[in-house]
């Protein structure tokens, strides 16, 4: 008896040490889901995981030109995926996903089996529990307890998400949180990396060589590794064929392609579609509030633009000026937001080609030949001291001698620095190239090239279109649409042609003496040339003084209706840029930029309404909410039949003036409108030209004004930018599916001003200050 009643003690015992230990365990694991016993992910975290999204910048046709990002990743649906990317997913990480709650005891077990007897049968880890590992990674342990530990919670977690997810979404979220290697966060950055495509349109060996990478994406990346990655591939391909995911035929047919590495670009800001325009925007969107304290007295301008812009641009500044619910302001690189824009993807490419076309094919080389065998070339300079001077200006602009000098390295250490051969890539039209050479000489070096700068944008809605900042954003980061300001030539006549429309009556073809003029000013008299000899000391219409751009025209007008006047209608029509008020503004000494050009030119085609360019229409949350929304200001600068008349005048450019090689050359027949430029000593090229649906301006010229061609042949804007804009229009009147109009300027209701005007002509001081017939 004694014995049975110690036998039932210990069985007793026993069993309380067996609940007990249940018990314990069960505590253990629900203070570990509770998140007592460290970090575990509340409901909210499954709900809505942390991640760094990128923020996607999209055009207008639903293309993604570019993003801003820590970790190059978007987000893309379970629809958005390839049925070949989970195919392969599921044959190689987790063939039982689909009958499993997020941890596999038959794979754990075999995991197991295989860790005892040393014959590794796979892991045990499912596509859950690594979603789980992805979204909230392990803290470093350095023990076989801690990593025990961990591998718990993640088992825990893994059950959470496949309470809170269905299999399809597990599938999207693992896809969107893995990293592929090159800056490649997800499936969508890898896609765009490795094939330049979306998830949806990845093909069999595409989807199996992307699932293979992610054992260990630096091992198995098919750019450095290509046999390692091709053999990875295979295996894929195998555990397909193995689950009945891909027939004997179709592997025989695959595992003998070879890796298409031929799209493979890393994405990052140097890359993709509208470089310049994506580095603008980004500036835009994240600009401080303009603080004095910040600013030298050199750039009291800049500081009055700054400020005036952070108070009346709804963009200036935006992710400084607004919060999320939450409090805190928004993150362009971690927030995931998309940020649509109005270029058109087609016209990007169009406006990027054209430009690279003719500066690569014709511009560049006729420069570097017209200045072959000149010792001071790129420069228009005689004195080896005068380069040096420029040089160094340049040297301290530079990123490398702010950084050196941010880091308190001496001016002596930054000039040796500067003059010691290192390794470097450098910039040519036919590819980069490694070479070795002083950082001083790389700078000379890339004077050489010609720059130029291409904005499009469409007339009654301002939506910019195309938006060209350089030649090459990885090279030469300086922006020539927005930031750049050079002296616009005779663009600017126009201006003045429209006071003269305006306000003094005249008419396309009111006769003017085209004869030399002095203008007294405060400095002295001022008495401009006219570039050629067309007509000289005859009487000519205004029509024909503005297609040949005859400066003693514009001259004259300029003495008549005062700057003053010209100035109005020039800011009326949204030029902010600084306009002194003397004579020779007239003939475009002024400095302003593309960006301001192409929006003023563009009030004569929208019917005199100056319409702001705008380049973002809204900006939606990671969960595609809108969170902002943008539309142009616009006002009425002149009134619609002075609009036509400039519209008009500047036909004649084209039909028959400055810009007469766009039909000669180029074989356009439409009609169109536009105005070519060209500054003192060839220094800077431009061309506008407006049709009913398209506004464009190009500017071409060298990185410094001494940079430019030594004769007008070649030096002028007929020459240097109005190729351009002719090889890009091609571009855009041949694809249909674009429907840009070839049609004419639509007439305005209602008689025009008569024609018939008397001739004007000069006093015998040839001056115009005192004719009233004007």
């Amino acid at each position: 008896m004694k014995k049975n009643r110690t036998d039932k003690e210990w069985v007793k015992r026993l069993w309380g040490f067996y609940g007990l230990s249940i018990l314990v365990i069960m505590l253990f694991f629900w203070a570990l889901s509770a998140g007592f016993l460290g970090f575990m992910p509340s409901f909210e975290e499954l709900e809505n995981p942390r991640s760094k999204l990128a923020s996607e910048v999209v055009s207008a046709d639903q293309v993604v030109l570019g993003t801003y990002f820590i970790e190059n990743r978007s987000n893309v649906s379970y629809v958005e995926l390839s049925p070949w990317l989970i195919k392969s997913l599921v044959a190689t990480e987790d063939i039982r996903f689909q009958k499993h709650s997020g941890i596999d005891s038959k794979a754990l077990a075999r995991a197991i089996l295989g860790i005892v007897t040393t014959n590794n049968k796979g892991g045990g880890s499912t596509i859950t529990q690594q979603l789980a590992k992805n979204l909230f990674p392990r803290e470093e342990y350095h023990t076989f307890l801690g990593t025990g530990y961990a591998k718990l919670r993640e088992w825990i977690t893994a059950i959470k998400l496949e309470r809170h997810y269905t299999k399809e979404e597990i599938i999207a979220l693992y896809f969107n949180t893995v990293d592929f290697g090159s800056q490649a966060y997800g499936i969508k950055s890898a896609a765009k990396t490795y094939f330049d495509k979306s998830p949806a349109a990845l093909n069999i060996q595409e989807s199996a060589m992307l699932v293979g990478m992610l054992k260990a994406p630096t091992w198995f990346h098919p750019k450095r590794n290509p046999d390692r990655a091709k053999l990875r591939r295979e295996v894929v391909l195998n555990q397909m064929v193995k689950y009945n995911y891909l027939t004997g035929k179709q592997y025989d047919s695959v595992r003998k392609l070879p890796l298409d590495m031929s799209h493979f670009s890393i994405q990052d800001y140097n890359s993709g579609l509208a470089t310049y325009f994506r580095e603008q925007m980004r500036q835009m969107l994240l600009a401080e509030k303009p603080n004095r304290a910040n600013y030298a007295d050199y750039e009291l301008e800049d500081y009055a633009v700054d400020s005036v812009l952070w108070e009346t641009d709804p963009i200036y500044g935006w992710i400084k000026k607004n919060k999320k619910p939450d409090g805190s302001y928004y993150n362009l690189f971690k927030d995931g937001l998309r940020i649509y824009t109005t270029i058109d993807s087609r016209m990007q490419i169009y406006a990027e080609q054209a430009l690279v076309e003719h500066l690569s094919n014709d511009l560049q080389p006729a420069f570097f030949q017209a200045w072959k065998g000149n010792k001071f070339a790129p420069f228009d300079l005689t004195s080896q001291k005068e380069i040096n001077k420029l040089l160094d200006a340049s040297k301290r602009r530079s990123d490398r001698y702010r950084l050196m000098k941010k880091a308190g390295i001496s001016e002596d250490s930054i000039t040796l620095a500067f003059n010691t051969p290192v390794p470097m890539t450098v910039f040519s039209w036919k590819g980069d190239f490694d070479t070795i050479m002083t950082p001083m000489d790389s700078i000379k070096y890339h004077k050489w090239f010609l720059q130029a700068g291409v904005m499009s944008m469409e007339p009654q809605t301002g939506y910019v279109r195309a938006f060209v900042g350089g030649i090459n954003y990885k090279h030469f980061k300086y922006d020539h649409v927005i930031v750049g300001h050079r002296q616009v030539g005779s663009t600017f006549k126009p201006f003045v042609y429209t006071v003269a429309l305006q306000d003094g009556g005249m008419t396309a073809s009111t006769l003017l003496p085209n004869v030399p003029i002095t203008i007294q000013t405060s400095s002295g008299p001022w008495s401009p040339k006219n570039s050629g000899h067309y007509r000289e000391g005859e009487m000519v219409t205004l029509r024909e003084a503005l297609a040949n751009s005859i400066n003693w025209i514009s001259a004259a007008l300029i003495d008549k209706f005062k700057p003053q006047s010209v100035i109005k209608v020039a800011r009326q029509m949204g030029i902010t840029s600084p306009l002194p008020a003397v004579p020779s503004i007239c003939l475009g000494t002024a400095d302003i930029s593309l960006y301001e050009m192409v929006g003023a030119m563009n009030t004569y085609a929208n019917k005199g309404f100056h319409i702001e360019p705008i380049c973002i229409t809204r900006i939606e949350d990671k969960n595609g909410n809108v969170i902002a929304e943008f539309s142009p200001r616009q006002n009425e600068a002149m009134n619609e039949i002075t609009a036509y008349m400039m519209i008009e005048l500047l036909k004649g450019v084209v039909d028959g003036g400055t810009g007469a090689r766009l039909r000669y050359r180029y074989g356009f027949t439409n009609p169109i409108a536009g105005k070519t430029g060209t500054t003192q000593n060839n220094s800077d090229g431009w061309f506008m030209g407006l049709t009913p649906d398209l506004v464009t301006g190009v500017w071409v010229g060298g990185d410094d004004r001494t940079i430019r061609f030594r004769n007008m042949a070649l030096g002028q804007g007929a020459n240097m930018a109005l190729p351009i804009w002719a090889l890009y229009m091609k571009k855009v009147y041949a694809d249909k599916k674009l429907q840009v109009s070839k049609g004419d300027f639509e007439r305005p209701e209602g008689p025009l001003p008569t024609e018939e005007k008397k001739p004007v002509q000069s006093n015998s001081s040839g001056s115009y200050e005192n004719d009233d017939r004007f």
